[in-house]
């Protein structure tokens, strides 16, 4: 479930990404272009960090607890500002998965399947 939701936060993330380069390719005002295009490089290089948070989460890897951890973090940050300057509903499909996968993150049965050290060739 955790992991489902890492990946469905990756893809609104690809899907912001992808939104934000047609507005830079279409002539959307920006302070500097430069700035934008690494605020581009940002959003996409997080998707890729999520997805593959996802995808070690859901084959049970320690690392990705603490990964997933932060990063529901970052989602909190956002989606506070986001419900209290009025966006309540975007707000709020932020910050209900972001709480939802920190409980899940503590809960005993993750953290007994999320246990693999990595010790076998090939591993990240």
């Amino acid at each position: 479930m955790i992991a489902a939701v890492v990946l469905l936060e990756a893809l609104a993330l690809l899907g912001a990404a992808a939104w934000y380069a047609f507005e830079l390719l279409t002539g959307a005002p920006v302070l500097t272009f430069w700035g934008a295009v690494f605020t581009l490089g940002l959003l996409l290089a997080f998707s890729t960090w999520l997805f593959a948070v996802g995808h070690y989460l859901f084959r049970g890897y320690r690392w990705t607890r603490a990964a997933a951890l932060v990063a529901q973090l970052f989602v909190l940050t956002i989606g506070f500002p986001t419900m209290t300057a009025g966006l309540v509903m975007p707000g709020l499909a932020m910050i209900v998965p972001a709480v939802a996968a920190i409980i899940f993150l503590f809960h005993k049965d993750v953290i007994a399947y999320a246990s693999r050290t990595g010790s076998t060739p090939g591993v990240l």
